[in-house]
């Protein structure tokens, strides 16, 4: 519930509270020719920003499954491009394919006392075997300028990201509709802010 994930953030030291989605301003309908992408808030060569929003664009459910191989990667590639949404990963002007944070920290095993097995696999091969599988690799520009995380919890809706008034965008409901562990896909990416500075 928002209020349980309200005392989970508030008890890793975070300020949180719970906004209506009338209340919040620039909710649109998630679309089949937005990507599905990562909820870093900085510029990019992508303008089709209307898909759902997981850290790492699909890389949060390989790792929120233990998917550690290319195989999977190309697996869960066409499920999301199944389930109606452009798969996506993403690199950014400075770092190349390594560019995505989230990636960098499960590839470094950042995550490993959380129990998540480490890829297989590095950025340029996880890039390639989304974009063989039929998914699209979203270059970012900028710095990380984040000011808030926005979680939303309301189905089929996103929020666009702004790089002159940068968020974190997660769209929690997306990790349902994938059959992720919610609570642990959650706890990752607010883990991941945590460790990025944020």
């Amino acid at each position: 519930t928002p209020e349980d994930i309200v005392g989970v953030l508030e008890g890793r030291g975070w300020e949180a509270a719970i906004v209506k989605a009338a209340d919040m301003e620039g909710m649109v309908d998630v679309k089949p020719t937005g990507i599905l992408k990562c909820v870093d808030g900085r510029g990019s060569d992508n303008t089709s920003m209307c898909g759902p929003k997981m850290a790492g664009g699909i890389y949060a459910i390989a790792h929120n499954r233990h998917v550690t191989s290319l195989d999977g990667l190309k697996e869960i590639t066409k499920e999301v491009a199944a389930k109606g949404h452009v798969p996506s990963v993403h690199g950014d002007h400075s770092s190349d394919m390594m560019g995505c944070g989230f990636f960098k920290l499960w590839l470094t095993g950042r995550f490993d006392d959380m129990g998540y097995p480490r890829p297989d696999f590095d950025a340029d091969q996880g890039a390639k075997a989304v974009k063989e599988a039929g998914g699209f690799i979203e270059m970012h520009h900028g710095t990380h300028e984040e000011k808030v995380v926005l979680i939303n919890l309301v189905e089929n809706k996103t929020l666009e990201p702004n790089e002159n008034d940068q968020r974190f965008i997660v769209d929690g409901w997306a990790a349902g509709k994938f059959d992720l562990d919610v609570p642990n896909s959650l706890v990752a990416a607010a883990a991941t802010v945590e460790m990025l500075g944020g």
